[in-house]
């Protein structure tokens, strides 16, 4: 097994265009970590740059403590799973998993030994003898993993292999890799513009945009302590609900003002702002459309608002407003937790609403800068 350490990795085009600056990362033995973040982000770059697929600009790249920058890909001791699985179309799925291996002139026994085992690991030993057009979508992902496994490599790389499955697959194959993980027991770095993949599979989260690192983290930590405005958006579904309001501070207590309306920040929030020193302003406030709640009616902390656009997604509704100001708000609110009267209130054409938001649950952004106010490096 084997650790991998970024350190001031940069990839610059002929054109002189930058898709990775200054990437610096440290990949602990046997972890699993995901770089997630939008197309062009520089996220496959920087794998490719780790197996050796893409030459490195600046910087270097350590595998188990060793330089790797000018080794060839074979040479690396990686194993790697591209996003369309790279099968060969004439070969069955036996030589197509044991082909790396013969290559290495493994003896045959040996390799029958590493390719069924491979196989009953990801369930597919009834298709060894079929070639991959006779396999669906998910048991040619499950080959190509095959063939990295058999390779015993210090590093399993995985360049987005669920985006071309369908999404109860995907859903599936996400399981698998979890407890394929946890069999291999082995250091992971996995590549996927999918924020629920990363949440699900990642040990830890390299957030990236524009081939900057944003933010590196567990799930919970860039859920809960966004360090930017760009990752609280990016990580959590449907996004953070952000607008410019004021924060007021008031003596010890502090407040915010969204829509004309007052409502305290409490908790944790609070004690946190107090002990960064932050002063009354303008800010961006951001809100989980989770953390948002519908309220029975008019009061001091309670923001009117009208229902635009209902979406039914089965154990919760996505509800879409507009206050009086136009502000738009979306609010995920448990079917389970509607009694007759409010489901009926929510078929009616722009039924008026009010909602409110717990002051612990706030996140404040600096207008300019973009940085949490509480949590921003």
């Amino acid at each position: 097994m084997a650790s991998v350490k970024l350190t001031n990795v940069k990839k610059v085009y002929d054109n002189n265009v930058v898709a990775v600056h200054d990437f610096n990362l440290d990949i602990k033995d046997k972890e699993f970590v995901v770089f997630v973040g939008p197309s062009g982000c520089g996220k496959s770059t920087t794998l490719r740059m780790v197996a050796g697929l893409e030459e490195i600009s600046g910087g270097t790249v350590e595998i188990d403590g060793e330089v790797v920058n000018d080794l060839q890909p074979k040479d690396r001791n990686i194993a790697m799973v591209f996003q369309n699985y790279a099968l060969y179309p004439h070969m069955t799925v036996y030589d197509n998993i044991a082909f790396s291996l013969r290559l290495k002139k493994v003896p045959e026994d040996v390799i029958y030994a590493k390719v069924t085992n491979a196989a009953e690991i990801l369930g597919i030993t009834q298709y060894l003898m079929r070639k991959p057009r006779a396999l669906s979508g998910g048991q040619r992902q499950r080959v190509a993993i095959g063939r990295a496994m058999v390779r015993d490599s210090k590093v399993f790389l995985m360049d987005e292999p669920l985006s071309n499955l369908d999404a109860k697959l995907r859903n599936q194959m996400r399981a698998e890799i979890i407890l394929l993980r946890q069999k291999l027991d082995t250091t992971f770095i996995y590549v996927t513009h999918d924020q629920t993949e990363a949440m699900t599979l990642g040990d830890r989260i390299v957030i990236m945009k524009d081939g900057y690192i944003m933010q590196v983290g567990t799930p919970m930590e860039v859920f809960e302590k966004p360090s930017n405005l760009f990752v609280a958006e990016f990580i959590g579904a449907p996004k953070m609900n952000v607008l410019k309001t004021n924060l007021v501070k008031e003596g010890n207590r502090y407040f915010v003002t969204p829509c004309g309306v007052k409502i305290e920040v409490t908790g944790e929030k609070e004690k946190l702002l107090a002990e960064k020193g932050v002063k009354s302003g303008e800010i961006l406030l951001g809100a989980r459309p989770e953390h948002i709640l519908l309220a029975d009616g008019p009061a001091e902390d309670h923001i009117p608002c009208k229902l635009e656009v209902k979406e039914m997604m089965g154990s919760e509704l996505h509800l879409h407003v507009i206050t009086e100001d136009g502000t738009r708000w979306i609010v995920r609110v448990p079917t389970i937790d509607l009694d007759q009267e409010q489901r009926e209130h929510l078929e009616e054409s722009e039924a008026e609403l009010y909602i409110t938001f717990e002051g612990k649950a706030m996140h404040f952004f600096d207008p300019e800068t973009e940085k949490n106010l509480i949590y921003g490096e």
